[in-house]
């Protein structure tokens, strides 16, 4: 009954929904204001209704429901609680039920924090939101219901991949859909600016909370799927260039673009038409993403379906969306008069070629990824494009962006002159570079990638120190430090932000330029040396998990002839999935990881062990964990949250500070 329940409130959330797309535009249209009104109140039950249907499909799966055909085919009873919860959207239709009710959220949010809108912006903004929303609804409706009975019940479930039974993979998902789908709002707000024919300051202040936000959640379910990865598939990497791995960059990158790129509507009013079609653009690598997933045309571990017919949908959706507002944008970019002028050496000019930096990374990244399709579709060619191309391709525009971003913070609007901008650089540059040289020399010539990646390194996270100390202005140390306390939240987020994306630099050089591997046949009782460790394997044993099968390793860690640890990796076997995962053992460290795989045994006795040290890797995640925080600092700030878009104050100015962005 339950289940019925809430397949009812998903056909009536869909039926507010066309409510909600088609009478809010006539009233914003004709200045009906009951009519654009409508809008608030419905966003509110839509969200209420999907989030009703998503709970009856979670509770069918905690109390194994096996008379719901998705409950089998993604459940099993001796499961793991947080795995029943999880299996709700590890699979295509809850997946999709999970992505409706993100999106329903958003609108709602919109209605709820947006009362400082124009009311005919508001209103055109959650009709087009809904749009999106009648979209998605018919496609779970139509093609992936999450309701369907079995006529026949089996008396238990065929259980969850295996591999998604993780905690890393069972919140990569919930954060990666809150970043993918928040960028439709940003989208709304695009197609609602275009149909209105005006963008403004105040349309880039609004912007920019719903763009950080989408931002911020991207980059903590990416840095999730990357360490999901790295200790779970037992392949020792953190980045594969998978499809659906870039499938989640794409908008990453353009979301970065968006991001910086509405600080210049908001400032300067300037790059209008540009930063209205970043908008579209960023939500439209959301639904290429949800394409590559779903359809089934490149295969990849993540994949959640293979269905043409789903496919299809997709495409349609995306043809719909992405072609409509790009005719209105085509329609309309002539009335998006930029007012604010700027020299080729300005604030602006840094914030663009950022924009077109990652702009044309994210080009780079989808040539890479859709080439081997359009390669068999055309030329019936089967091709692999695999990371060396991604990394000769891709490196480059980001070594250029680390070198500008200092440099561009410290810019001052409309003109500059660099030598000034560069005064309290000097000194990060220097050391930055004494930084690299040392690297160079202590690694004994070897290659140029960890000396670079460290000196831009300390060059992103100096500039981010130095741009603060300057935001601070002149005086004593004392004041000094009592104006940094006072800045906004946004230049510390902004700083934070920067100074992590170095931290990642960091880790991403050293660890693929230092790190050493080794694979061999090990006998139980046998030592061997990597990378100035001994290891010893002292036992393999069987193990029983609460719904698997393992077989464990016992491996001593040796350094200086001293034991410093015991490492258990094991390889699992889950008997009704009928499905093997490699379970990595990892002693993890502040400048290395040791990394342990167990494989198959051998012919003579020995087991088959591959053992890597991984200088800095959790430096990767450790800056993307920065980068959110910058985020969460920014979104903080009284100025940029999303009912302050027509703040009747302005924010209270530090005496002695220089202007913030």
């Amino acid at each position: 009954m339950i289940a019925e329940l809430g397949h009812f409130a998903l056909i009536l959330a869909a039926a507010i929904a066309v409510v909600q797309m088609v009478v809010p535009l006539i009233g914003a249209s004709r200045g009906w204001r009951g009519w654009m009104e409508i809008a608030g109140p419905a966003a509110t039950a839509q969200f209420l209704l999907t989030a009703f249907s998503f709970a009856a499909l979670t509770y069918a799966f905690v109390v194994s429901d096996f008379s719901l055909r998705l409950v089998v085919l993604n459940s099993h009873s001796d499961k793991p609680m947080l795995y029943k919860v999880t299996g709700v959207w590890g699979n295509h239709e809850g997946s999709l039920l999970l992505w409706v009710l993100i999106l329903t959220l958003f609108g709602a949010m919109a209605a709820w924090f947006g009362n400082n809108l124009p009311p005919t912006l508001k209103a055109r903004v959650l009709a087009v939101q809904s749009s999106v929303a009648v979209a998605f609804f018919l496609f779970i409706l139509l093609t992936s219901n999450p309701f369907l009975r079995m006529a026949v019940p089996p008396l238990d479930g065929q259980d969850l991949n295996p591999l998604l039974q993780d905690p890393g993979l069972a919140f990569h998902p919930p954060f990666l859909y809150l970043g993918y789908v928040g960028l439709s709002l940003t989208y709304s707000f695009a197609v609602a600016a275009l149909i209105e024919g005006r963008v403004d300051a105040a349309w880039g202040r609004w912007v920019r909370p719903w763009t950080l936000s989408a931002w911020l959640f991207l980059t903590i379910g990416i840095a999730l799927g990357s360490w999901w990865a790295y200790y779970e598939l037992g392949w020792g990497g953190f980045w594969f260039w998978d499809p659906v791995e870039n499938a989640s960059f794409m908008p990453w990158l353009l979301a970065a673009a968006l991001l910086h790129s509405a600080i210049v509507v908001e400032k300067r009013e300037s790059l209008k038409n540009w930063t209205i079609l970043l908008a579209i653009m960023a939500f439209g690598f959301s639904l290429i993403g949800t394409f590559i997933v779903r359809s089934g045309v490149l295969t990849s571990v993540h994949a959640f379906a293979n269905d043409p017919e789903r496919g299809v949908f997709i495409l349609m959706i995306l043809g719909v969306f992405m072609g409509g507002a790009l005719m209105l944008y085509a329609v309309r970019a002539g009335s998006m008069e930029a007012k604010g002028v700027f020299s080729m050496l300005s604030r602006e000019s840094a914030l663009l070629a950022n924009n077109i930096l990652l702009a044309v990374s994210c080009f780079v990244v989808f040539i890479g990824t859709i080439w081997p399709l359009v390669a068999e579709m055309f030329f019936d060619r089967k091709l692999s494009v695999g990371p060396p191309f991604f990394d000769a391709a891709f490196t480059p525009f980001m070594v250029a962006l680390a070198v500008i971003l200092p440099i561009g913070a410290l810019l001052p609007w409309k003109r500059a002159r660099l030598g000034k901008a560069m005064q309290p650089l000097w000194a990060v540059l220097i050391f930055a570079l004494c930084c690299g040289a040392l690297a160079w020399t202590l690694q004994t010539g070897r290659t140029i990638l960890a000396p670079m990646g460290i000196a831009l390194a300390v060059w992103l996270v100096g500039g981010a120190v130095a741009e603060l100390w300057v935001r601070s202005g002149k005086g004593d140390a004392t004041s000094k430090l009592r104006r940094l306390w006072n800045l906004p939240r946004a230049d510390w987020g902004k700083a934070v932000a920067h100074a992590g994306f170095g931290i990642t630099f960091w880790g991403v050089a050293t660890l693929v330029a230092w790190q050493s591997e080794d694979i061999r046949v090990v006998q139980i009782g046998e030592r061997y040396d990597v990378g100035g460790y001994e290891f010893e394997l002292r036992d393999v044993r069987r193990v029983e998990g609460p719904n698997y099968l393992s077989t464990m390793a016992d491996i001593a860690v040796f350094r200086d002839d001293r034991e410093i640890g015991m490492l258990d990796p094991e390889k699992r076997v889950y008997p009704v999935a009928q499905m093997p995962t490699t379970e990595a053992a990892l002693d993890i460290g502040f400048f290395r990881d040791i990394y342990v795989v167990i494989g198959d045994p051998q012919q003579n006795g020995g087991w088959a062990v591959r053992t890597y040290i991984k200088p800095y890797a959790n430096w990767i995640w450790a800056g993307c964990i920065i980068m959110s925080l910058g985020g969460l600092l920014s979104l903080t700030d009284r100025r940029y949250r999303v009912a302050a878009g027509a703040a009747k104050s302005r924010p209270r100015r530090v005496p002695g500070a220089v202007p913030a962005e």
